[in-house]
């Protein structure tokens, strides 16, 4: 296939990050149709001329190139691998690429089914947030070679500024991975210096200030800490997001029999966000961990979600989170959040318990799913 018999461009998914990269794809000039399990949000993509499908196999039936962005891995196996999904559905010769961050086996598992069917898949996560999708410059970290993927350069610079090529299936999910590892503690290193600064009575923007300065600085210092300090938490992404790629990479760690320990910290605080009413801030939000807890209530946090009984029922997995919590493990670890969660508490982390990479993964999502995506 040649860039020239790319015309038709299917997009399942249009949330927080598709929907602005459809319309990039749409100012490239190539023919949209769009899926999305809420219609409301395609709107703005149907306004402009976009078609609409009633699922992801009618919206891949004539596309040249399917995108997908969804939220978890369990919601990009079934929309390849369902009997009804996009490996059947799709028209021989067509490209598949999923741009949601997922798992490396899966990935590999949706490129090797779709050779057998005469069709191309690979991974390409993005990085760059809310912000980078508005304004086309997304990061695109692809599972696949550049000689491979030059049918399809011209959908995906549409929506990007930088192609990375890790040249295997898989490649792509597993540097994107290393990737939100790195983040987390940077969000994490930023957030103790800024609970320092505070508790010490300095200014907090001049510290930001000087770690930018100097070495102690990140991108998420420059890009996040900010609106940490303006106390806006609207996501660009959102924690529980954050929450299941820390998942997954730890998962990955433990198929490679090595620890994470940076990782498995940013765990514990992410998801203890999620189960006090963050899952769907954004991920600088978790500064509100180390605030007292009538600030935390005011941005519409409870800490006495985590005061329910490990065994409540809540979903099918007690906490929502989807960890195994036999043998006495607990989500968060023991701790006392009578004032400040990260300023004051106090984690049990006694005897043989591991905070984060002993708990029960599932699947190829990771095991931490309290919300799915509203695509």
């Amino acid at each position: 296939m040649t860039n020239a018999h790319v015309r038709r461009v299917a997009l399942i998914g249009c949330g927080i990050m598709g929907a602005p990269i459809g319309g990039h794809i749409m100012d490239a000039g190539f023919d949209l149709t769009v899926h999305n399990r809420t219609r409301s949000k395609a709107e703005g993509l149907l306004a402009r001329g976009a078609h609409w499908a009633d699922s992801p196999a009618e919206a891949a039936a004539d596309a040249d190139v399917v995108l997908t962005m969804v939220g978890y891995p369990s919601e990009v196996e079934d929309v390849y691998l369902a009997t009804d999904g996009l490996i059947r559905a799709a028209k021989r010769g067509a490209w598949l690429i999923d741009l949601t961050t997922s798992s490396p086996q899966l990935a590999r598992d949706i490129h090797d089914a779709a050779e057998v069917e005469d069709k191309h898949a690979f991974d390409c996560p993005v990085t760059g947030g809310e912000q980078g999708a508005i304004d086309g410059t997304l990061t695109l970290i692809a599972g696949v070679s550049e000689a491979e993927a030059a049918p399809v350069l011209p959908v995906l610079e549409s929506f990007s500024s930088k192609i990375f090529y890790f040249d295997q299936p898989g490649g792509g999910q597993t540097a994107k991975l290393c990737n939100q590892v790195s983040l987390a503690s940077c969000m994490l290193g930023y957030a103790d210096a800024l609970a320092l600064a505070e508790q010490s009575g300095i200014d907090q923007e001049k510290v930001l200030e000087v770690m930018a300065s100097g070495t102690g600085g990140s991108g998420a210092s420059r890009t996040l800490a900010p609106r940490s300090l303006a106390g806006d938490y609207k996501p660009g992404f959102m924690v529980e997001h954050l929450r299941k790629d820390i998942a997954l990479a730890l998962r990955r760690s433990e198929d490679l029999d090595i620890t994470l320990p940076g990782a498995e910290t940013a765990f514990t605080l992410f998801d203890m966000l999620c189960q006090i009413g963050g899952a769907r801030m954004g991920t600088q939000a978790l500064t509100l961990l180390y605030q007292d807890e009538a600030t935390c209530a005011a941005a519409g946090l409870d800490w006495s979600l985590l005061d329910r009984d490990e065994y409540a029922d809540d979903g099918e997995d007690g906490c929502g989170c989807g960890h195994d919590h036999g043998d006495g493990h607990e989500c968060c670890g023991h701790h006392d959040h009578g004032h400040e969660c990260c300023g004051g508490h106090h984690h049990d982390h006694d005897g043989d318990h591991e905070c984060c990479g002993g708990h029960g993964h599932h699947d190829h999502d990771g095991g931490c799913r309290c919300h799915h995506e509203d695509r």
